[in-house]
């Protein structure tokens, strides 16, 4: 063969190659690989929150799992301080939001990067119908008055929001979370409690006053995935959550305030 048909051969060689090239299907990617590392979360998250919590962190959870259907959210509701004694003990949780940052700052080695995500304030609750009378702060020393213990935030906030205005009341009762001061209240077991302004929107077997001085103390909420958490990669997608956009605005919903 002469070298110009031995020329003419390679390059026609070479061209049909160039077309095979051209011709062949792309890779289409597959499911895996569209699939987001944050769909990819799974198995148990156990969230550790205040007690005033639960109605937002309930649709919070909600909300999070329609995003990650793989993982099973669970709550633990209580007053702060109790929920610190229980992690402290080793109790199993991912995720801790606080009332107050006092009870955070108590875990400090085990809460990784505390970050605020809300902020609470206190309005007094009668039951129905106000049997008791209270007009004011001041009526709480005159009436059955049930308040949280001074070590849950809020006994903290109430004894604060008591002592600006230079009143001393007697409870009835210390309750160890805002929901059994409430729980009692709207029974009429009590005339009054203090209670936040969170806790009783939307129901229509309390009522509320809003003291004077009430705006001067201010809970503001911390949230931390914990160090050591048994699904730390959900710990830390839930808290992300909870800051977002969308987390903010359920708690807005709730009656909670920016922080």
């Amino acid at each position: 063969m002469s070298r110009s048909l031995l020329r003419s051969a390679a390059v026609l060689a070479l061209a049909a190659l160039a077309l095979t090239g051209c011709s062949s299907p792309s890779a289409e990617p597959t499911p895996d690989d569209t699939v987001s590392s944050a769909s990819a979360l799974a198995g148990d998250l156990t969230v550790y929150a205040a007690a005033s919590l639960k109605g937002a962190f309930d649709e919070i959870g909600a909300a999070f799992v329609e995003e990650h259907p793989d993982v099973n959210f669970s709550a633990v509701y209580d007053g702060s301080s109790t929920l610190v004694t229980q992690l402290q003990e080793g109790a199993p949780g991912d995720v801790f939001a606080s009332a107050d940052e006092k009870n955070m700052d108590k875990l400090a080695d085990l809460a990784v990067d505390p970050t605020l995500f809300a902020s609470n304030t206190l309005v007094i609750a009668v039951p129905a119908g106000n049997p008791g009378g209270v007009e004011s702060l001041a009526d709480l020393a005159d009436v059955t008055t049930v308040l949280c213990a001074p070590e849950v935030p809020c006994g903290a906030a109430s004894a604060t929001l008591l002592s600006n205005a230079g009143l001393t009341v007697e409870p009835a009762s210390l309750e160890q979370n805002v929901t059994a001061v409430l729980t009692k209240v709207a029974a009429g077991e009590a005339d009054a409690g203090l209670v936040y302004a969170t806790d009783v929107i939307g129901r229509d077997d309390i009522e509320v006053i809003v003291p004077d001085g009430a705006d001067d103390v201010v809970n503001r909420y911390p949230i931390a995935a914990l160090d050591g958490a048994p699904n730390g990669e959900a710990a830390e997608a839930f808290v992300a959550f909870v800051l977002s956009d969308a987390g903010q605005k359920i708690l807005a919903d709730f009656g909670f305030g920016a922080p």
